[in-house]
Formats: structure tokens, sequence, C-alpha cells
């Protein structure tokens, strides 16, 4: 069948929207199912980051001293710089006051991986992640198997 403005018509198609009946109020079982997705996909995103922040950089490893250091050199180079530079140095100076501040902090791993180990293999098995990308992206092996996601599995 073809319209009037020419186009091509597919069964019984009029143009028109189809009407969405009124969606029913959510089950208490469809809350909880939700409720545990947010509570599992937090479980994994927190040891995720937590494994990202801990993860060695490349190069020399900064000391707080050697930050210290720095930041007296950038104070004496702000002096002459132009304009430019001293966006950039002030630029450096806040990044380094924030890793010097941050340099203090440890992560607790052991939490974060226990309640990581509790819901990786329903995680894996409902996103399709299999055992190769966890270990891609940094995840231990030996995590992996307290959690119970086998090379099999993925």
């Amino acid at each position: 069948m073809v319209t009037l403005n020419g186009h091509r018509s597919f069964g019984n198609y009029d143009g028109r929207m189809a009407k969405r009946g009124p969606k029913g109020p959510m089950t208490d079982e469809h809350k909880s199912a939700l409720a545990a997705g947010r509570s599992e996909g937090k479980a994994v995103r927190d040891y995720l980051e937590a494994l990202r922040s801990t993860k060695p950089k490349r190069g020399r490893k900064r000391t707080p001293d050697t930050i210290a250091k720095r930041l007296v050199a950038i104070e004496s180079e702000i002096v002459d710089a132009n304009p430019v530079r001293e966006l950039k140095l002030v630029q450096e100076r806040l990044d380094l006051e924030e890793e010097l501040a941050q340099a203090g902090e440890t992560v607790d791993l052991t939490a974060l991986e226990a309640e990581f180990a509790k819901v990786a293999k329903g995680y894996s098995h409902r996103n399709g992640i299999s055992y190769a990308a966890w270990r891609a992206i940094g995840v231990d092996a030996r995590v992996l198997k307290a959690a119970g996601v086998s090379r099999a599995a993925g």
C-alpha cells in the first residue's frame, strides 16, 4: 500500500503512534531486583575504582618531598612567567597540592574486595562479562576465584 505522500505503508500502520496502556504499579519483587542490581553495580564500581586509584603509575614515583620541592620551584617560576606560562604553573600547583593531599589516603581494598567477591559471579553472568575481561582491567585471579568466576564461564 502506498500513502498519499508516496511512502510505502506496512501492515495496518496509519502513521499514528501505537497507544500504550497504563503501566501497572511495580511489584515488590521487581523493586527488590532493581535495588539488588544497584547494590551489586555499586560494589563492582567501587572495587574497580579503588583498583584504578591504587594502580602504580608509570615513571618515577613522586614522593611528598619531590612534590614539595616542585611546589617551591613553581612559586619562583611564576614570578617571571608570561601569562600563559603562569596559568599552566598555577594548574600544575593545584594538581600537585591535590596529589599531596591524597598521598596520605590509603584505600582499604579488603572490604571492597569482599563485597566484589560476593556479587561478581552473578554480575558477570547477567552482564556477559568474561573472566578475561575482568583480568584485562586488573582484577586479580585470586579475587575472581574467590568470587566463583572461572575461565570456563566466559
